[in-house]
């Protein structure tokens, strides 16, 4: 007969013993298949890598300070507004935006849409499969690339024609401007974005896939969008080519 009262020696006060029960799970963890080859240290490799990213920065910031001259203008007239009145290249792809709809909705609620959309991608594609692989592989690589041609190739064709023939202005009293201003634009805009998206479906693709396909949208859109601002806007922020600007305008000034 066993004594209850008797301790396992392994769980007794003064036992040498040192198993412990640390952790259970319902799957792998994350370093399943992943051994020493497969991993580097975040400290110092990375820690490295980042610092002499941030010093490349800094010197190429430093060197454009040094050749690039960026003097004050004269103090604004605010009985004269400047053409054209340009925002900062960082928020230079949000004022091409403007030009093609209701501020609500380019200003609003489609950056916001985009914020959410990169918030969200850890959760949509939350597979190991691939990760620490750019494009995870071949097919990746090719969605990506079709996917850049096509934003590359879809948006100035978009901006050119939506400021060649604005719907907003030609139909103007015709329909009302709730349709034309948002409704119009935003059906236009989502046909851009799902159309890969439908052509990608008929392949059976995965998360990820879906993902990097609406993140080369945003990506490849928000660069047409800033270089169409910065360098075709012209006076009256009309299209022009760059070194066609009327009035001796140059778009490199402001850069």
């Amino acid at each position: 007969m066993t004594d209850t009262n008797t301790k396992p020696e392994s769980f007794s006060k003064d036992s040498t013993k040192t198993y412990s029960l640390v952790e259970l799970v319902k799957a792998p963890t994350t370093m399943v298949d992943h051994g020493p080859d497969d991993t580097i240290f975040s400290f110092p490799v990375v820690a490295l890598l980042e610092l002499l990213l941030t010093l490349g920065v800094v010197a190429l910031l430093l060197l454009m300070s040094l050749f690039v001259n960026a003097p004050l203008e004269e103090i604004a007239n605010p009985n004269t507004t400047t053409d054209p009145a340009k925002a900062p290249w960082y928020f230079m792809g949000l004022q091409e935006m403007l030009e093609h709809g209701h501020p609500t909705l380019m200003a609003v609620l489609m950056p916001t849409l985009m914020v959410l959309f990169v918030i969200a991608i850890p959760y949509i594609d939350n597979s190991r499969t691939g990760s620490g692989v750019w494009f995870t592989s071949k097919r990746g690589k090719r969605i990506t690339l079709y996917t850049a041609v096509y934003i590359l190739v879809v948006m100035p064709l978009y901006i050119y024609l939506d400021t060649t023939f604005p719907l907003r202005e030609m139909l103007r009293g015709q329909l009302p401007d709730f349709l034309l201003q948002a409704i119009i634009p935003a059906l236009i805009m989502g046909a851009i974005v799902i159309l890969p998206l439908m052509v990608l479906w008929r392949t059976q693709p995965t998360a990820r896939e879906v993902v990097m396909t609406l993140f080369t949208v945003l990506f490849f859109s928000a660069i047409v969008f800033t270089l169409a601002g910065f360098l075709f806007r012209g006076p009256g922020f009309e299209l022009y080519w760059p070194w066609n600007m009327p009035g001796d305008y140059s778009p490199w000034d402001n850069l």
